[in-house]
């Protein structure tokens, strides 16, 4: 399967703009034959949004907002699947709302296929979203199941990997054990994912990764690594780059609209695909001897074929 991961620096509110830099960013990398296409979380919107008031007009009718039709439009322009995250509005027969911070995955028949709603939800989204399980009859968190051709695939967005509201057991790991209760093959994360370094830090060497996010994601995969299972998971890390708000937060004006911005968060990129396999975990290669990641402060499209041999050992279960 090949795979690729679209990383890059949304503006905050611009959805215009940010649509034309996902489609340079394209055009420019020019992938042939890809079977999946996934971006991060919040990718047109931008994500860093301080409160309900802000993030309104941003928000987008379940699966048939501007997100959506772009989605429909590079999947059947380029035969393949689509998986993008937007903020959801979700309008009930009487007229009643909700809001999810949402992924939307499309098929390269250009069909909505599915649509995963965020089940931990960050503090930044606590402030307009609702958790996405609370909407499912079961009341069961996450998403894992058969997604066409595809096969048996695992959805998340971002915080869904951490252990809920930072409250339960860390060793918990509740989402890499849905995963393999669920069977998945392919497990696939849009992300909004924050890091510790400044934006002076983000600046010195962007094309290198934040290893201690890359470690970190890891970690709450240690249920797929510790698992032995003789067959392979490939695990999808599409994550964002740049830096959104103001230290003190601030508001700032986009084609005439006032957007309101939240404090300061730098996003550590590092968008990569780790392959779990009988106690092993790996990463493909993406060039001649050169792992396959993206750096922390590189725009860019990450590609992967997965029939390729994941040569690079980033991890061992070897008791």
């Amino acid at each position: 399967m090949r795979i690729a991961t679209l990383q890059f620096s949304p503006a905050l509110g611009a959805v215009e703009y940010n649509f034309q830099r996902a489609n340079a960013l394209l055009d420019a990398s020019n992938p042939a034959q890809l079977d999946l296409l996934v971006l991060p979380e919040m990718a047109f919107s931008g994500y860093n949004f301080p409160n309900l008031e802000a993030i309104k007009p941003f928000l987008e009718p379940t699966t048939s907002g501007p997100t959506t039709l772009w989605a429909v439009e590079i999947a059947t322009r380029d035969h393949c699947y689509v998986i993008v995250g937007y903020p959801e509005i979700c309008t009930a027969a009487d007229g009643t709302t909700r809001n999810y911070n949402s992924t939307v995955t499309v098929s390269p028949a250009g069909q909505v296929i599915n649509n995963y709603r965020k089940s931990f939800l960050y503090y930044t989204d606590e402030t307009w979203a609702s958790e996405g399980f609370t909407s499912q009859p079961d009341q069961r968190p996450f998403f894992c199941g058969p997604l066409g051709e595809l096969g048996n695939v695992g959805q998340g967005i971002c915080m869904d990997i951490n252990p809920y509201r930072f409250e339960a057991p860390w060793q918990a790991y509740e989402f890499a054990n849905s995963m393999l209760i669920g069977r998945a093959k392919l497990v696939v994360l849009s992300m909004a994912w924050l890091t510790r370094l400044l934006p002076t830090e983000l600046e010195v060497e962007p094309d290198k990764p934040d290893m201690e996010t890359v470690a970190y994601w890891l970690e709450r995969f240690f249920p797929l690594l510790n698992s032995r299972a003789s067959e392979e998971v490939v695990v999808v890390f599409a994550n964002r780059c740049g830096v959104e708000g103001n230290k003190v937060g601030s508001v700032h004006v986009e084609n005439g609209e006032a957007v309101e911005e939240g404090d300061r968060v730098c996003y550590a990129g590092s968008s990569c695909v780790m392959r779990f396999q009988g106690g092993d975990v790996r990463m493909f290669e993406r060039k001649a001897n050169e792992v396959a990641v993206l750096g922390k402060g590189e725009e860019g499209l990450l590609m992967v074929d997965t029939e390729k041999p994941a040569r690079f050992l980033l991890s061992n279960k070897t008791a």
